[in-house]
């Protein structure tokens, strides 16, 4: 399982581990739900920010991994006690990460903390940053609505089968490639598109086509 509580089941192993695997869901269902009092946790420490997984923004962890890193975190925590009033980081977004780089915040309104930040560094980071992280988090949600409406005028539009994106793909870089394509007279019956970072047919069968693509 990972860490968003899907289960991973991989399609070279023989069915017999599929089912090894199935019978420990118990196990992984308790772990999951040790993992949300964690985060319940740590947000309370941290003026009820929302402590998220996404494999968008990060790269993929196992359950496991992931508990053991929020466990690491939430000790810090407990004994640096940062000083935050509660419930004033509600709305705000917190993505953990290992190693030991500087603490970030992305352009999709996210701040990205590594698990071994210095406390006092860590509270300075997120009330210096807190008001633009909500400006940001507010326009990532317009470029989405946005995005969903765009998507579905191209698919009707160009009698599409269905089109996405890469996890890769910003939704403002999405936005612009979808506006770029309804300037096309041109029509695309039944297909799926891809929009990606380079040209490609995959093997089902979808294209994929770089949202900054050259005419």
């Amino acid at each position: 399982m990972n860490a968003a509580g899907q289960i991973m089941l991989g399609t070279v192993d023989v069915h017999q581990h599929w089912t090894k695997l199935l019978e420990r869901l118990p196990t992984y269902h308790d772990l999951h739900s040790h993992l949300c009092m964690l985060e319940e946790r740590i947000s309370f420490l941290l003026g009820d920010v929302e402590l998220i997984y996404n494999e968008d923004l990060q790269p993929s962890m196992m359950l496991e991994d992931y508990y053991r890193m929020l466990k690491t975190f939430h000790q810090i925590l407990v004994v640096s006690r940062p000083l935050f009033h509660p419930r004033s980081l509600k709305g705000l977004q917190m993505i953990l990460e290992k190693g030991s780089s500087a603490p970030t915040l992305l352009k999709t309104g996210q701040l990205r903390v590594p698990i071994t930040c210095d406390p006092s560094a860590l509270q300075w980071f997120i009330l210096s940053h807190a008001q633009t992280a909500r400006t940001y988090l507010q326009k990532e949600e317009e470029l989405k609505i946005q995005q969903e409406k765009l998507i579905k005028v191209c698919i009707e539009q160009f009698f599409l089968k269905r089109l996405y994106k890469e996890q890769s793909v910003s939704s403002e870089q999405m936005v612009e490639s979808c506006k770029r394509l309804l300037e096309e007279p041109t029509e695309l019956p039944r297909m799926q598109l891809c929009i990606s970072h380079f040209y490609s047919v995959l093997q089902d069968g979808d294209l994929c086509i770089p949202w900054d693509w050259k005419q």
